[in-house]
């Protein structure tokens, strides 16, 4: 049978190299008269005199019978003329159990410049979302280890949530505080156009030892190629869909896909898509739900994904946020205001939801998330009167039970970043201090 499938094997291989020659750079991108390829495919530009080398670039479009090319890294010593070797196949990383701990960059290499570790398994990055048919619903909840979004937002196993907020406002911890904390089987993290400063500072200090025990990290920096940053996106979530093919809980965090958006723009752009709402390119909105949808569940294990959003001015109506949280299963809005009182994590409960949060959850458990959400609405509405004194003990009743419950309320929320609660402390805290009625 193996003879069979090796001859099966040979008889199939193609025994001609087929390549094609550079005429022309634009900007981002190469143009190159052939070899015949198909968009996606991986080819290598092979530049230099002695010794010759290759640079690996990816077929993004055609233009007048001509190749365009966008290489993955910078590239100097092209020439007219450079030869383009078509591979006849879109670009694979190494995964396995091994690359557990391990940081590595948007084509799956170690940032430490090591070898990777031998017994991994070669996977495609750019797969198609599991069959809506073959998805099972979301039924258990996953426990987070962050309270307010255990208790208040309750995150169910393959569900896919959005992180929005503007720079500086806590992302990054409050995603290392479900690295650490989390009852998943693994975490796979991608920091997509990071400042460079702003990785260590991350895997040293809020993700730390225990966190990246049991993390896998993907970095693509802010300096890189703007295809490079898309692989990053690509290469994290194929990571996470290996392991979700092993029948694992997987927790995926992106930060950000504001900034995969922005790189696809810059391709988009490069060879000659029309600009549109607030400049971005119609290939951005037809990227973003091909890549979120790739998470969730499927008939193997769950992929439970964070995804950040970077909103400019806090505007949770700019054209990214908008399209993200039409595609996600709820969203957590992390509020500049909170963070500057001190409240961390600083979600701010009547901006965030969870939409599958009623089907995972008790009865009792719902009615003590809303009750906390009613008192805290009531006196966020009156908190002017409050704070200039003009509202009178007993001229409502409703305002005098939220002024009194509020204290409670910030102190249920807050959060240190070394405080662990398990999902049903949380819950249990929830009911005693919120329950209807009391």
């Amino acid at each position: 049978m193996k003879a069979a499938s090796l001859i099966s094997e040979v008889t199939t291989i193609n025994s001609y190299k087929h390549f094609g020659k550079v005429s022309r750079v634009v900007g981002l991108t190469i143009e190159s008269k052939g070899p015949q390829v198909s968009i996606g495919e991986l080819c290598y530009i092979i530049i230099g005199k002695s010794p010759k080398r290759k640079v690996m670039a990816e077929v993004v479009g055609f233009r007048d019978e001509k190749v365009l090319l966008m290489p993955f890294t910078t590239v100097h010593e092209i020439s007219p003329g450079s030869l383009v070797e078509a591979t006849k196949k879109p670009l694979q990383v190494k995964v396995g159990t091994e690359l557990i701990g391990q940081v590595v960059d948007g084509l799956g290499q170690p940032l430490d410049g090591k070898q990777l570790p031998k017994g991994l398994t070669a996977f495609p990055t750019d797969n198609n979302p599991p069959n809506p048919l073959q998805r099972p619903r979301i039924k258990d909840p996953l426990s987070l280890g962050v309270r307010a979004i255990d208790s208040l937002f309750t995150v169910g196993k393959g569900q896919r949530m959005g992180i929005f907020a503007g720079s500086g406002v806590g992302k990054s911890t409050l995603m290392a505080m479900i690295a650490k904390n989390s009852d998943a089987d693994i975490n796979v993290i991608a920091l997509i156009g990071e400042r460079g400063r702003e990785v260590r500072d991350f895997i040293e200090r809020d993700l730390g030892k225990e966190g990246l025990s049991r993390t896998i990290v993907v970095v693509a920096t802010s300096d890189q190629p703007a295809l490079m940053r898309i692989k990053g996106a690509m290469t994290a979530t194929a990571i996470a869909e290996y392991f979700r093919n092993q029948g694992q809980n997987v927790t995926l965090m992106m930060d950000s896909v504001t900034r995969f958006a922005m790189a696809q723009r810059e391709i988009g752009l490069a060879i000659g898509e029309p600009p549109t709402t607030k400049g971005y390119t119609p290939s951005v909105f037809a990227y973003l739900p091909k890549l979120l949808e790739r998470s969730g569940t499927d008939e193997h294990g769950t992929i439970t994904a964070f995804y950040t959003v970077l909103v400019d001015g806090d505007d949770m109506n700019e054209p990214i946020a908008d399209a993200v949280r039409g595609i996600l299963d709820g969203h957590l809005v992390l509020d500049r205001k909170l963070a500057n009182k001190g409240q961390f994590p600083a979600i701010n409960p009547l901006k965030s939801i969870s939409r599958v949060m009623n089907d995972i959850i008790g009865q009792d458990h719902r009615l003590a998330a809303d009750r906390l959400r009613q008192l805290l609405a009531t006196y966020t509405d009156a908190e002017d009167l409050i704070n200039i004194g003009a509202y009178k003990r007993g001229t409502s009743r409703d305002v005098d039970e939220a002024i009194l419950s509020y204290p409670k309320i910030i102190s249920f929320i807050k959060q240190s970043t070394e405080e662990k609660v398990s999902f049903n402390e949380a819950v249990h805290v929830l009911l005693n201090e919120f329950k209807k009625g009391d």
